[in-house]
């Protein structure tokens, strides 16, 4: 499977993943490729855990434009 995902870098410099298909997941690293990772294994994890649960595996995202 293939999932969207987010990395930034905190004001740490920490790097945070999250994937926003999967509400709560997220991880971080302490550098970009690291983060990649650990998201990769956070995303297994939480589809695991709502799987169990019965919970829907994802939810929809979708992408709306806004004039600043």
């Amino acid at each position: 499977m293939k999932f969207e995902i987010t990395i930034f870098q905190d004001e740490d410099g920490v790097f945070i993943a999250e994937c926003p298909s999967i509400p709560g997941c997220v991880s971080q690293g302490k550098t970009r490729p690291e983060a990649e990772q650990n998201i990769k294994e956070a995303i297994k994890d939480c589809l695991e855990v709502r799987a169990e649960r019965g919970m829907p595996l994802t939810v929809t995202t979708s992408r709306v434009e806004v004039c600043v």
